[in-house]
Order: C-alpha cells, then structure tokens, then sequence
C-alpha cells in the first residue's frame, strides 16, 4: 500500500509560482509511474502531468505547458511540481497519484492518491 502526502498548496496571486511536494512511503518508490492531478469545484479531475518511473518521458497537459514542470527524486521518494506564471484557472485541489507501467493519462488507472493539497490563484 503506497501512502501519499501532498504538501506546497496555498493562497497566491496571478503570475507568482508555487512547488507542491508529493512524498510516498514506499520504499520501491522508483518502480512507480507518478502523476499530479487536480480538481477544481464542480469539475472532474483531470490530468495535468506525468512522468515515469525513471524519468522519463513526461507527459503534460496542454493548459500547463511551459509553465509546470515535474520532477522526482528517487532517493527521497518525492515528487514535485514547479508551478510557475499561475492563473486563475490553475485553481483547484491538486493531487498526486502512482501506478505501475508507463503515463496514461486516465485517472481510474493510478492506484494510490494523495489526500489533496488546495492551490488558489486570485487576479
């Protein structure tokens, strides 16, 4: 059972930048395939970035290209996501997710999810 705490969330302006951190439990966290997610009010999660066991290749959505970057470090068995230029839009609940195999995009394929962590972009 991988356990997963997501951390960095908070209150920000338009244009500044925030790193969340998702740290696991599990010690053969290398072997996982990592993924954030996020879920804004009266809308369905979706996928924002994911990147493999290895590091690579890594998979972004088109809403956060150039200004969200992923990165793991295997020997802290942490993920992270640089969030840079935040928008309004960029509100929502975000959550850190893993599996096994490569990045798919789905939310119903990652088995274990970290309880959320609340990002807020005000104007």
């Amino acid at each position: 059972q991988v356990q997963l705490v997501e951390s960095g969330g908070g209150l920000v302006q338009a244009g500044d930048s925030l790193r969340l951190s998702c740290a696991a439990s599990e010690p053969t966290f290398s072997t996982y395939t990592m993924g954030w997610f996020r879920q804004a009010p009266g809308k369905e999660r979706e996928f924002v970035v994911g990147i493999r066991w290895n590091g690579g290749p890594i998979y972004y959505a088109d809403s956060v290209k150039g200004r969200f970057t992923i990165s793991r470090d295997n020997a802290k068995n942490t993920v992270y996501l640089q969030m840079n230029n935040l928008k309004p839009e960029d509100t929502a609940v975000y959550y850190c997710a893993a599996r096994l195999g490569e990045v798919v995009t789905p939310r119903q394929y990652y088995h274990y999810w970290g309880q959320g962590t609340q990002v807020t972009v005000s104007l």
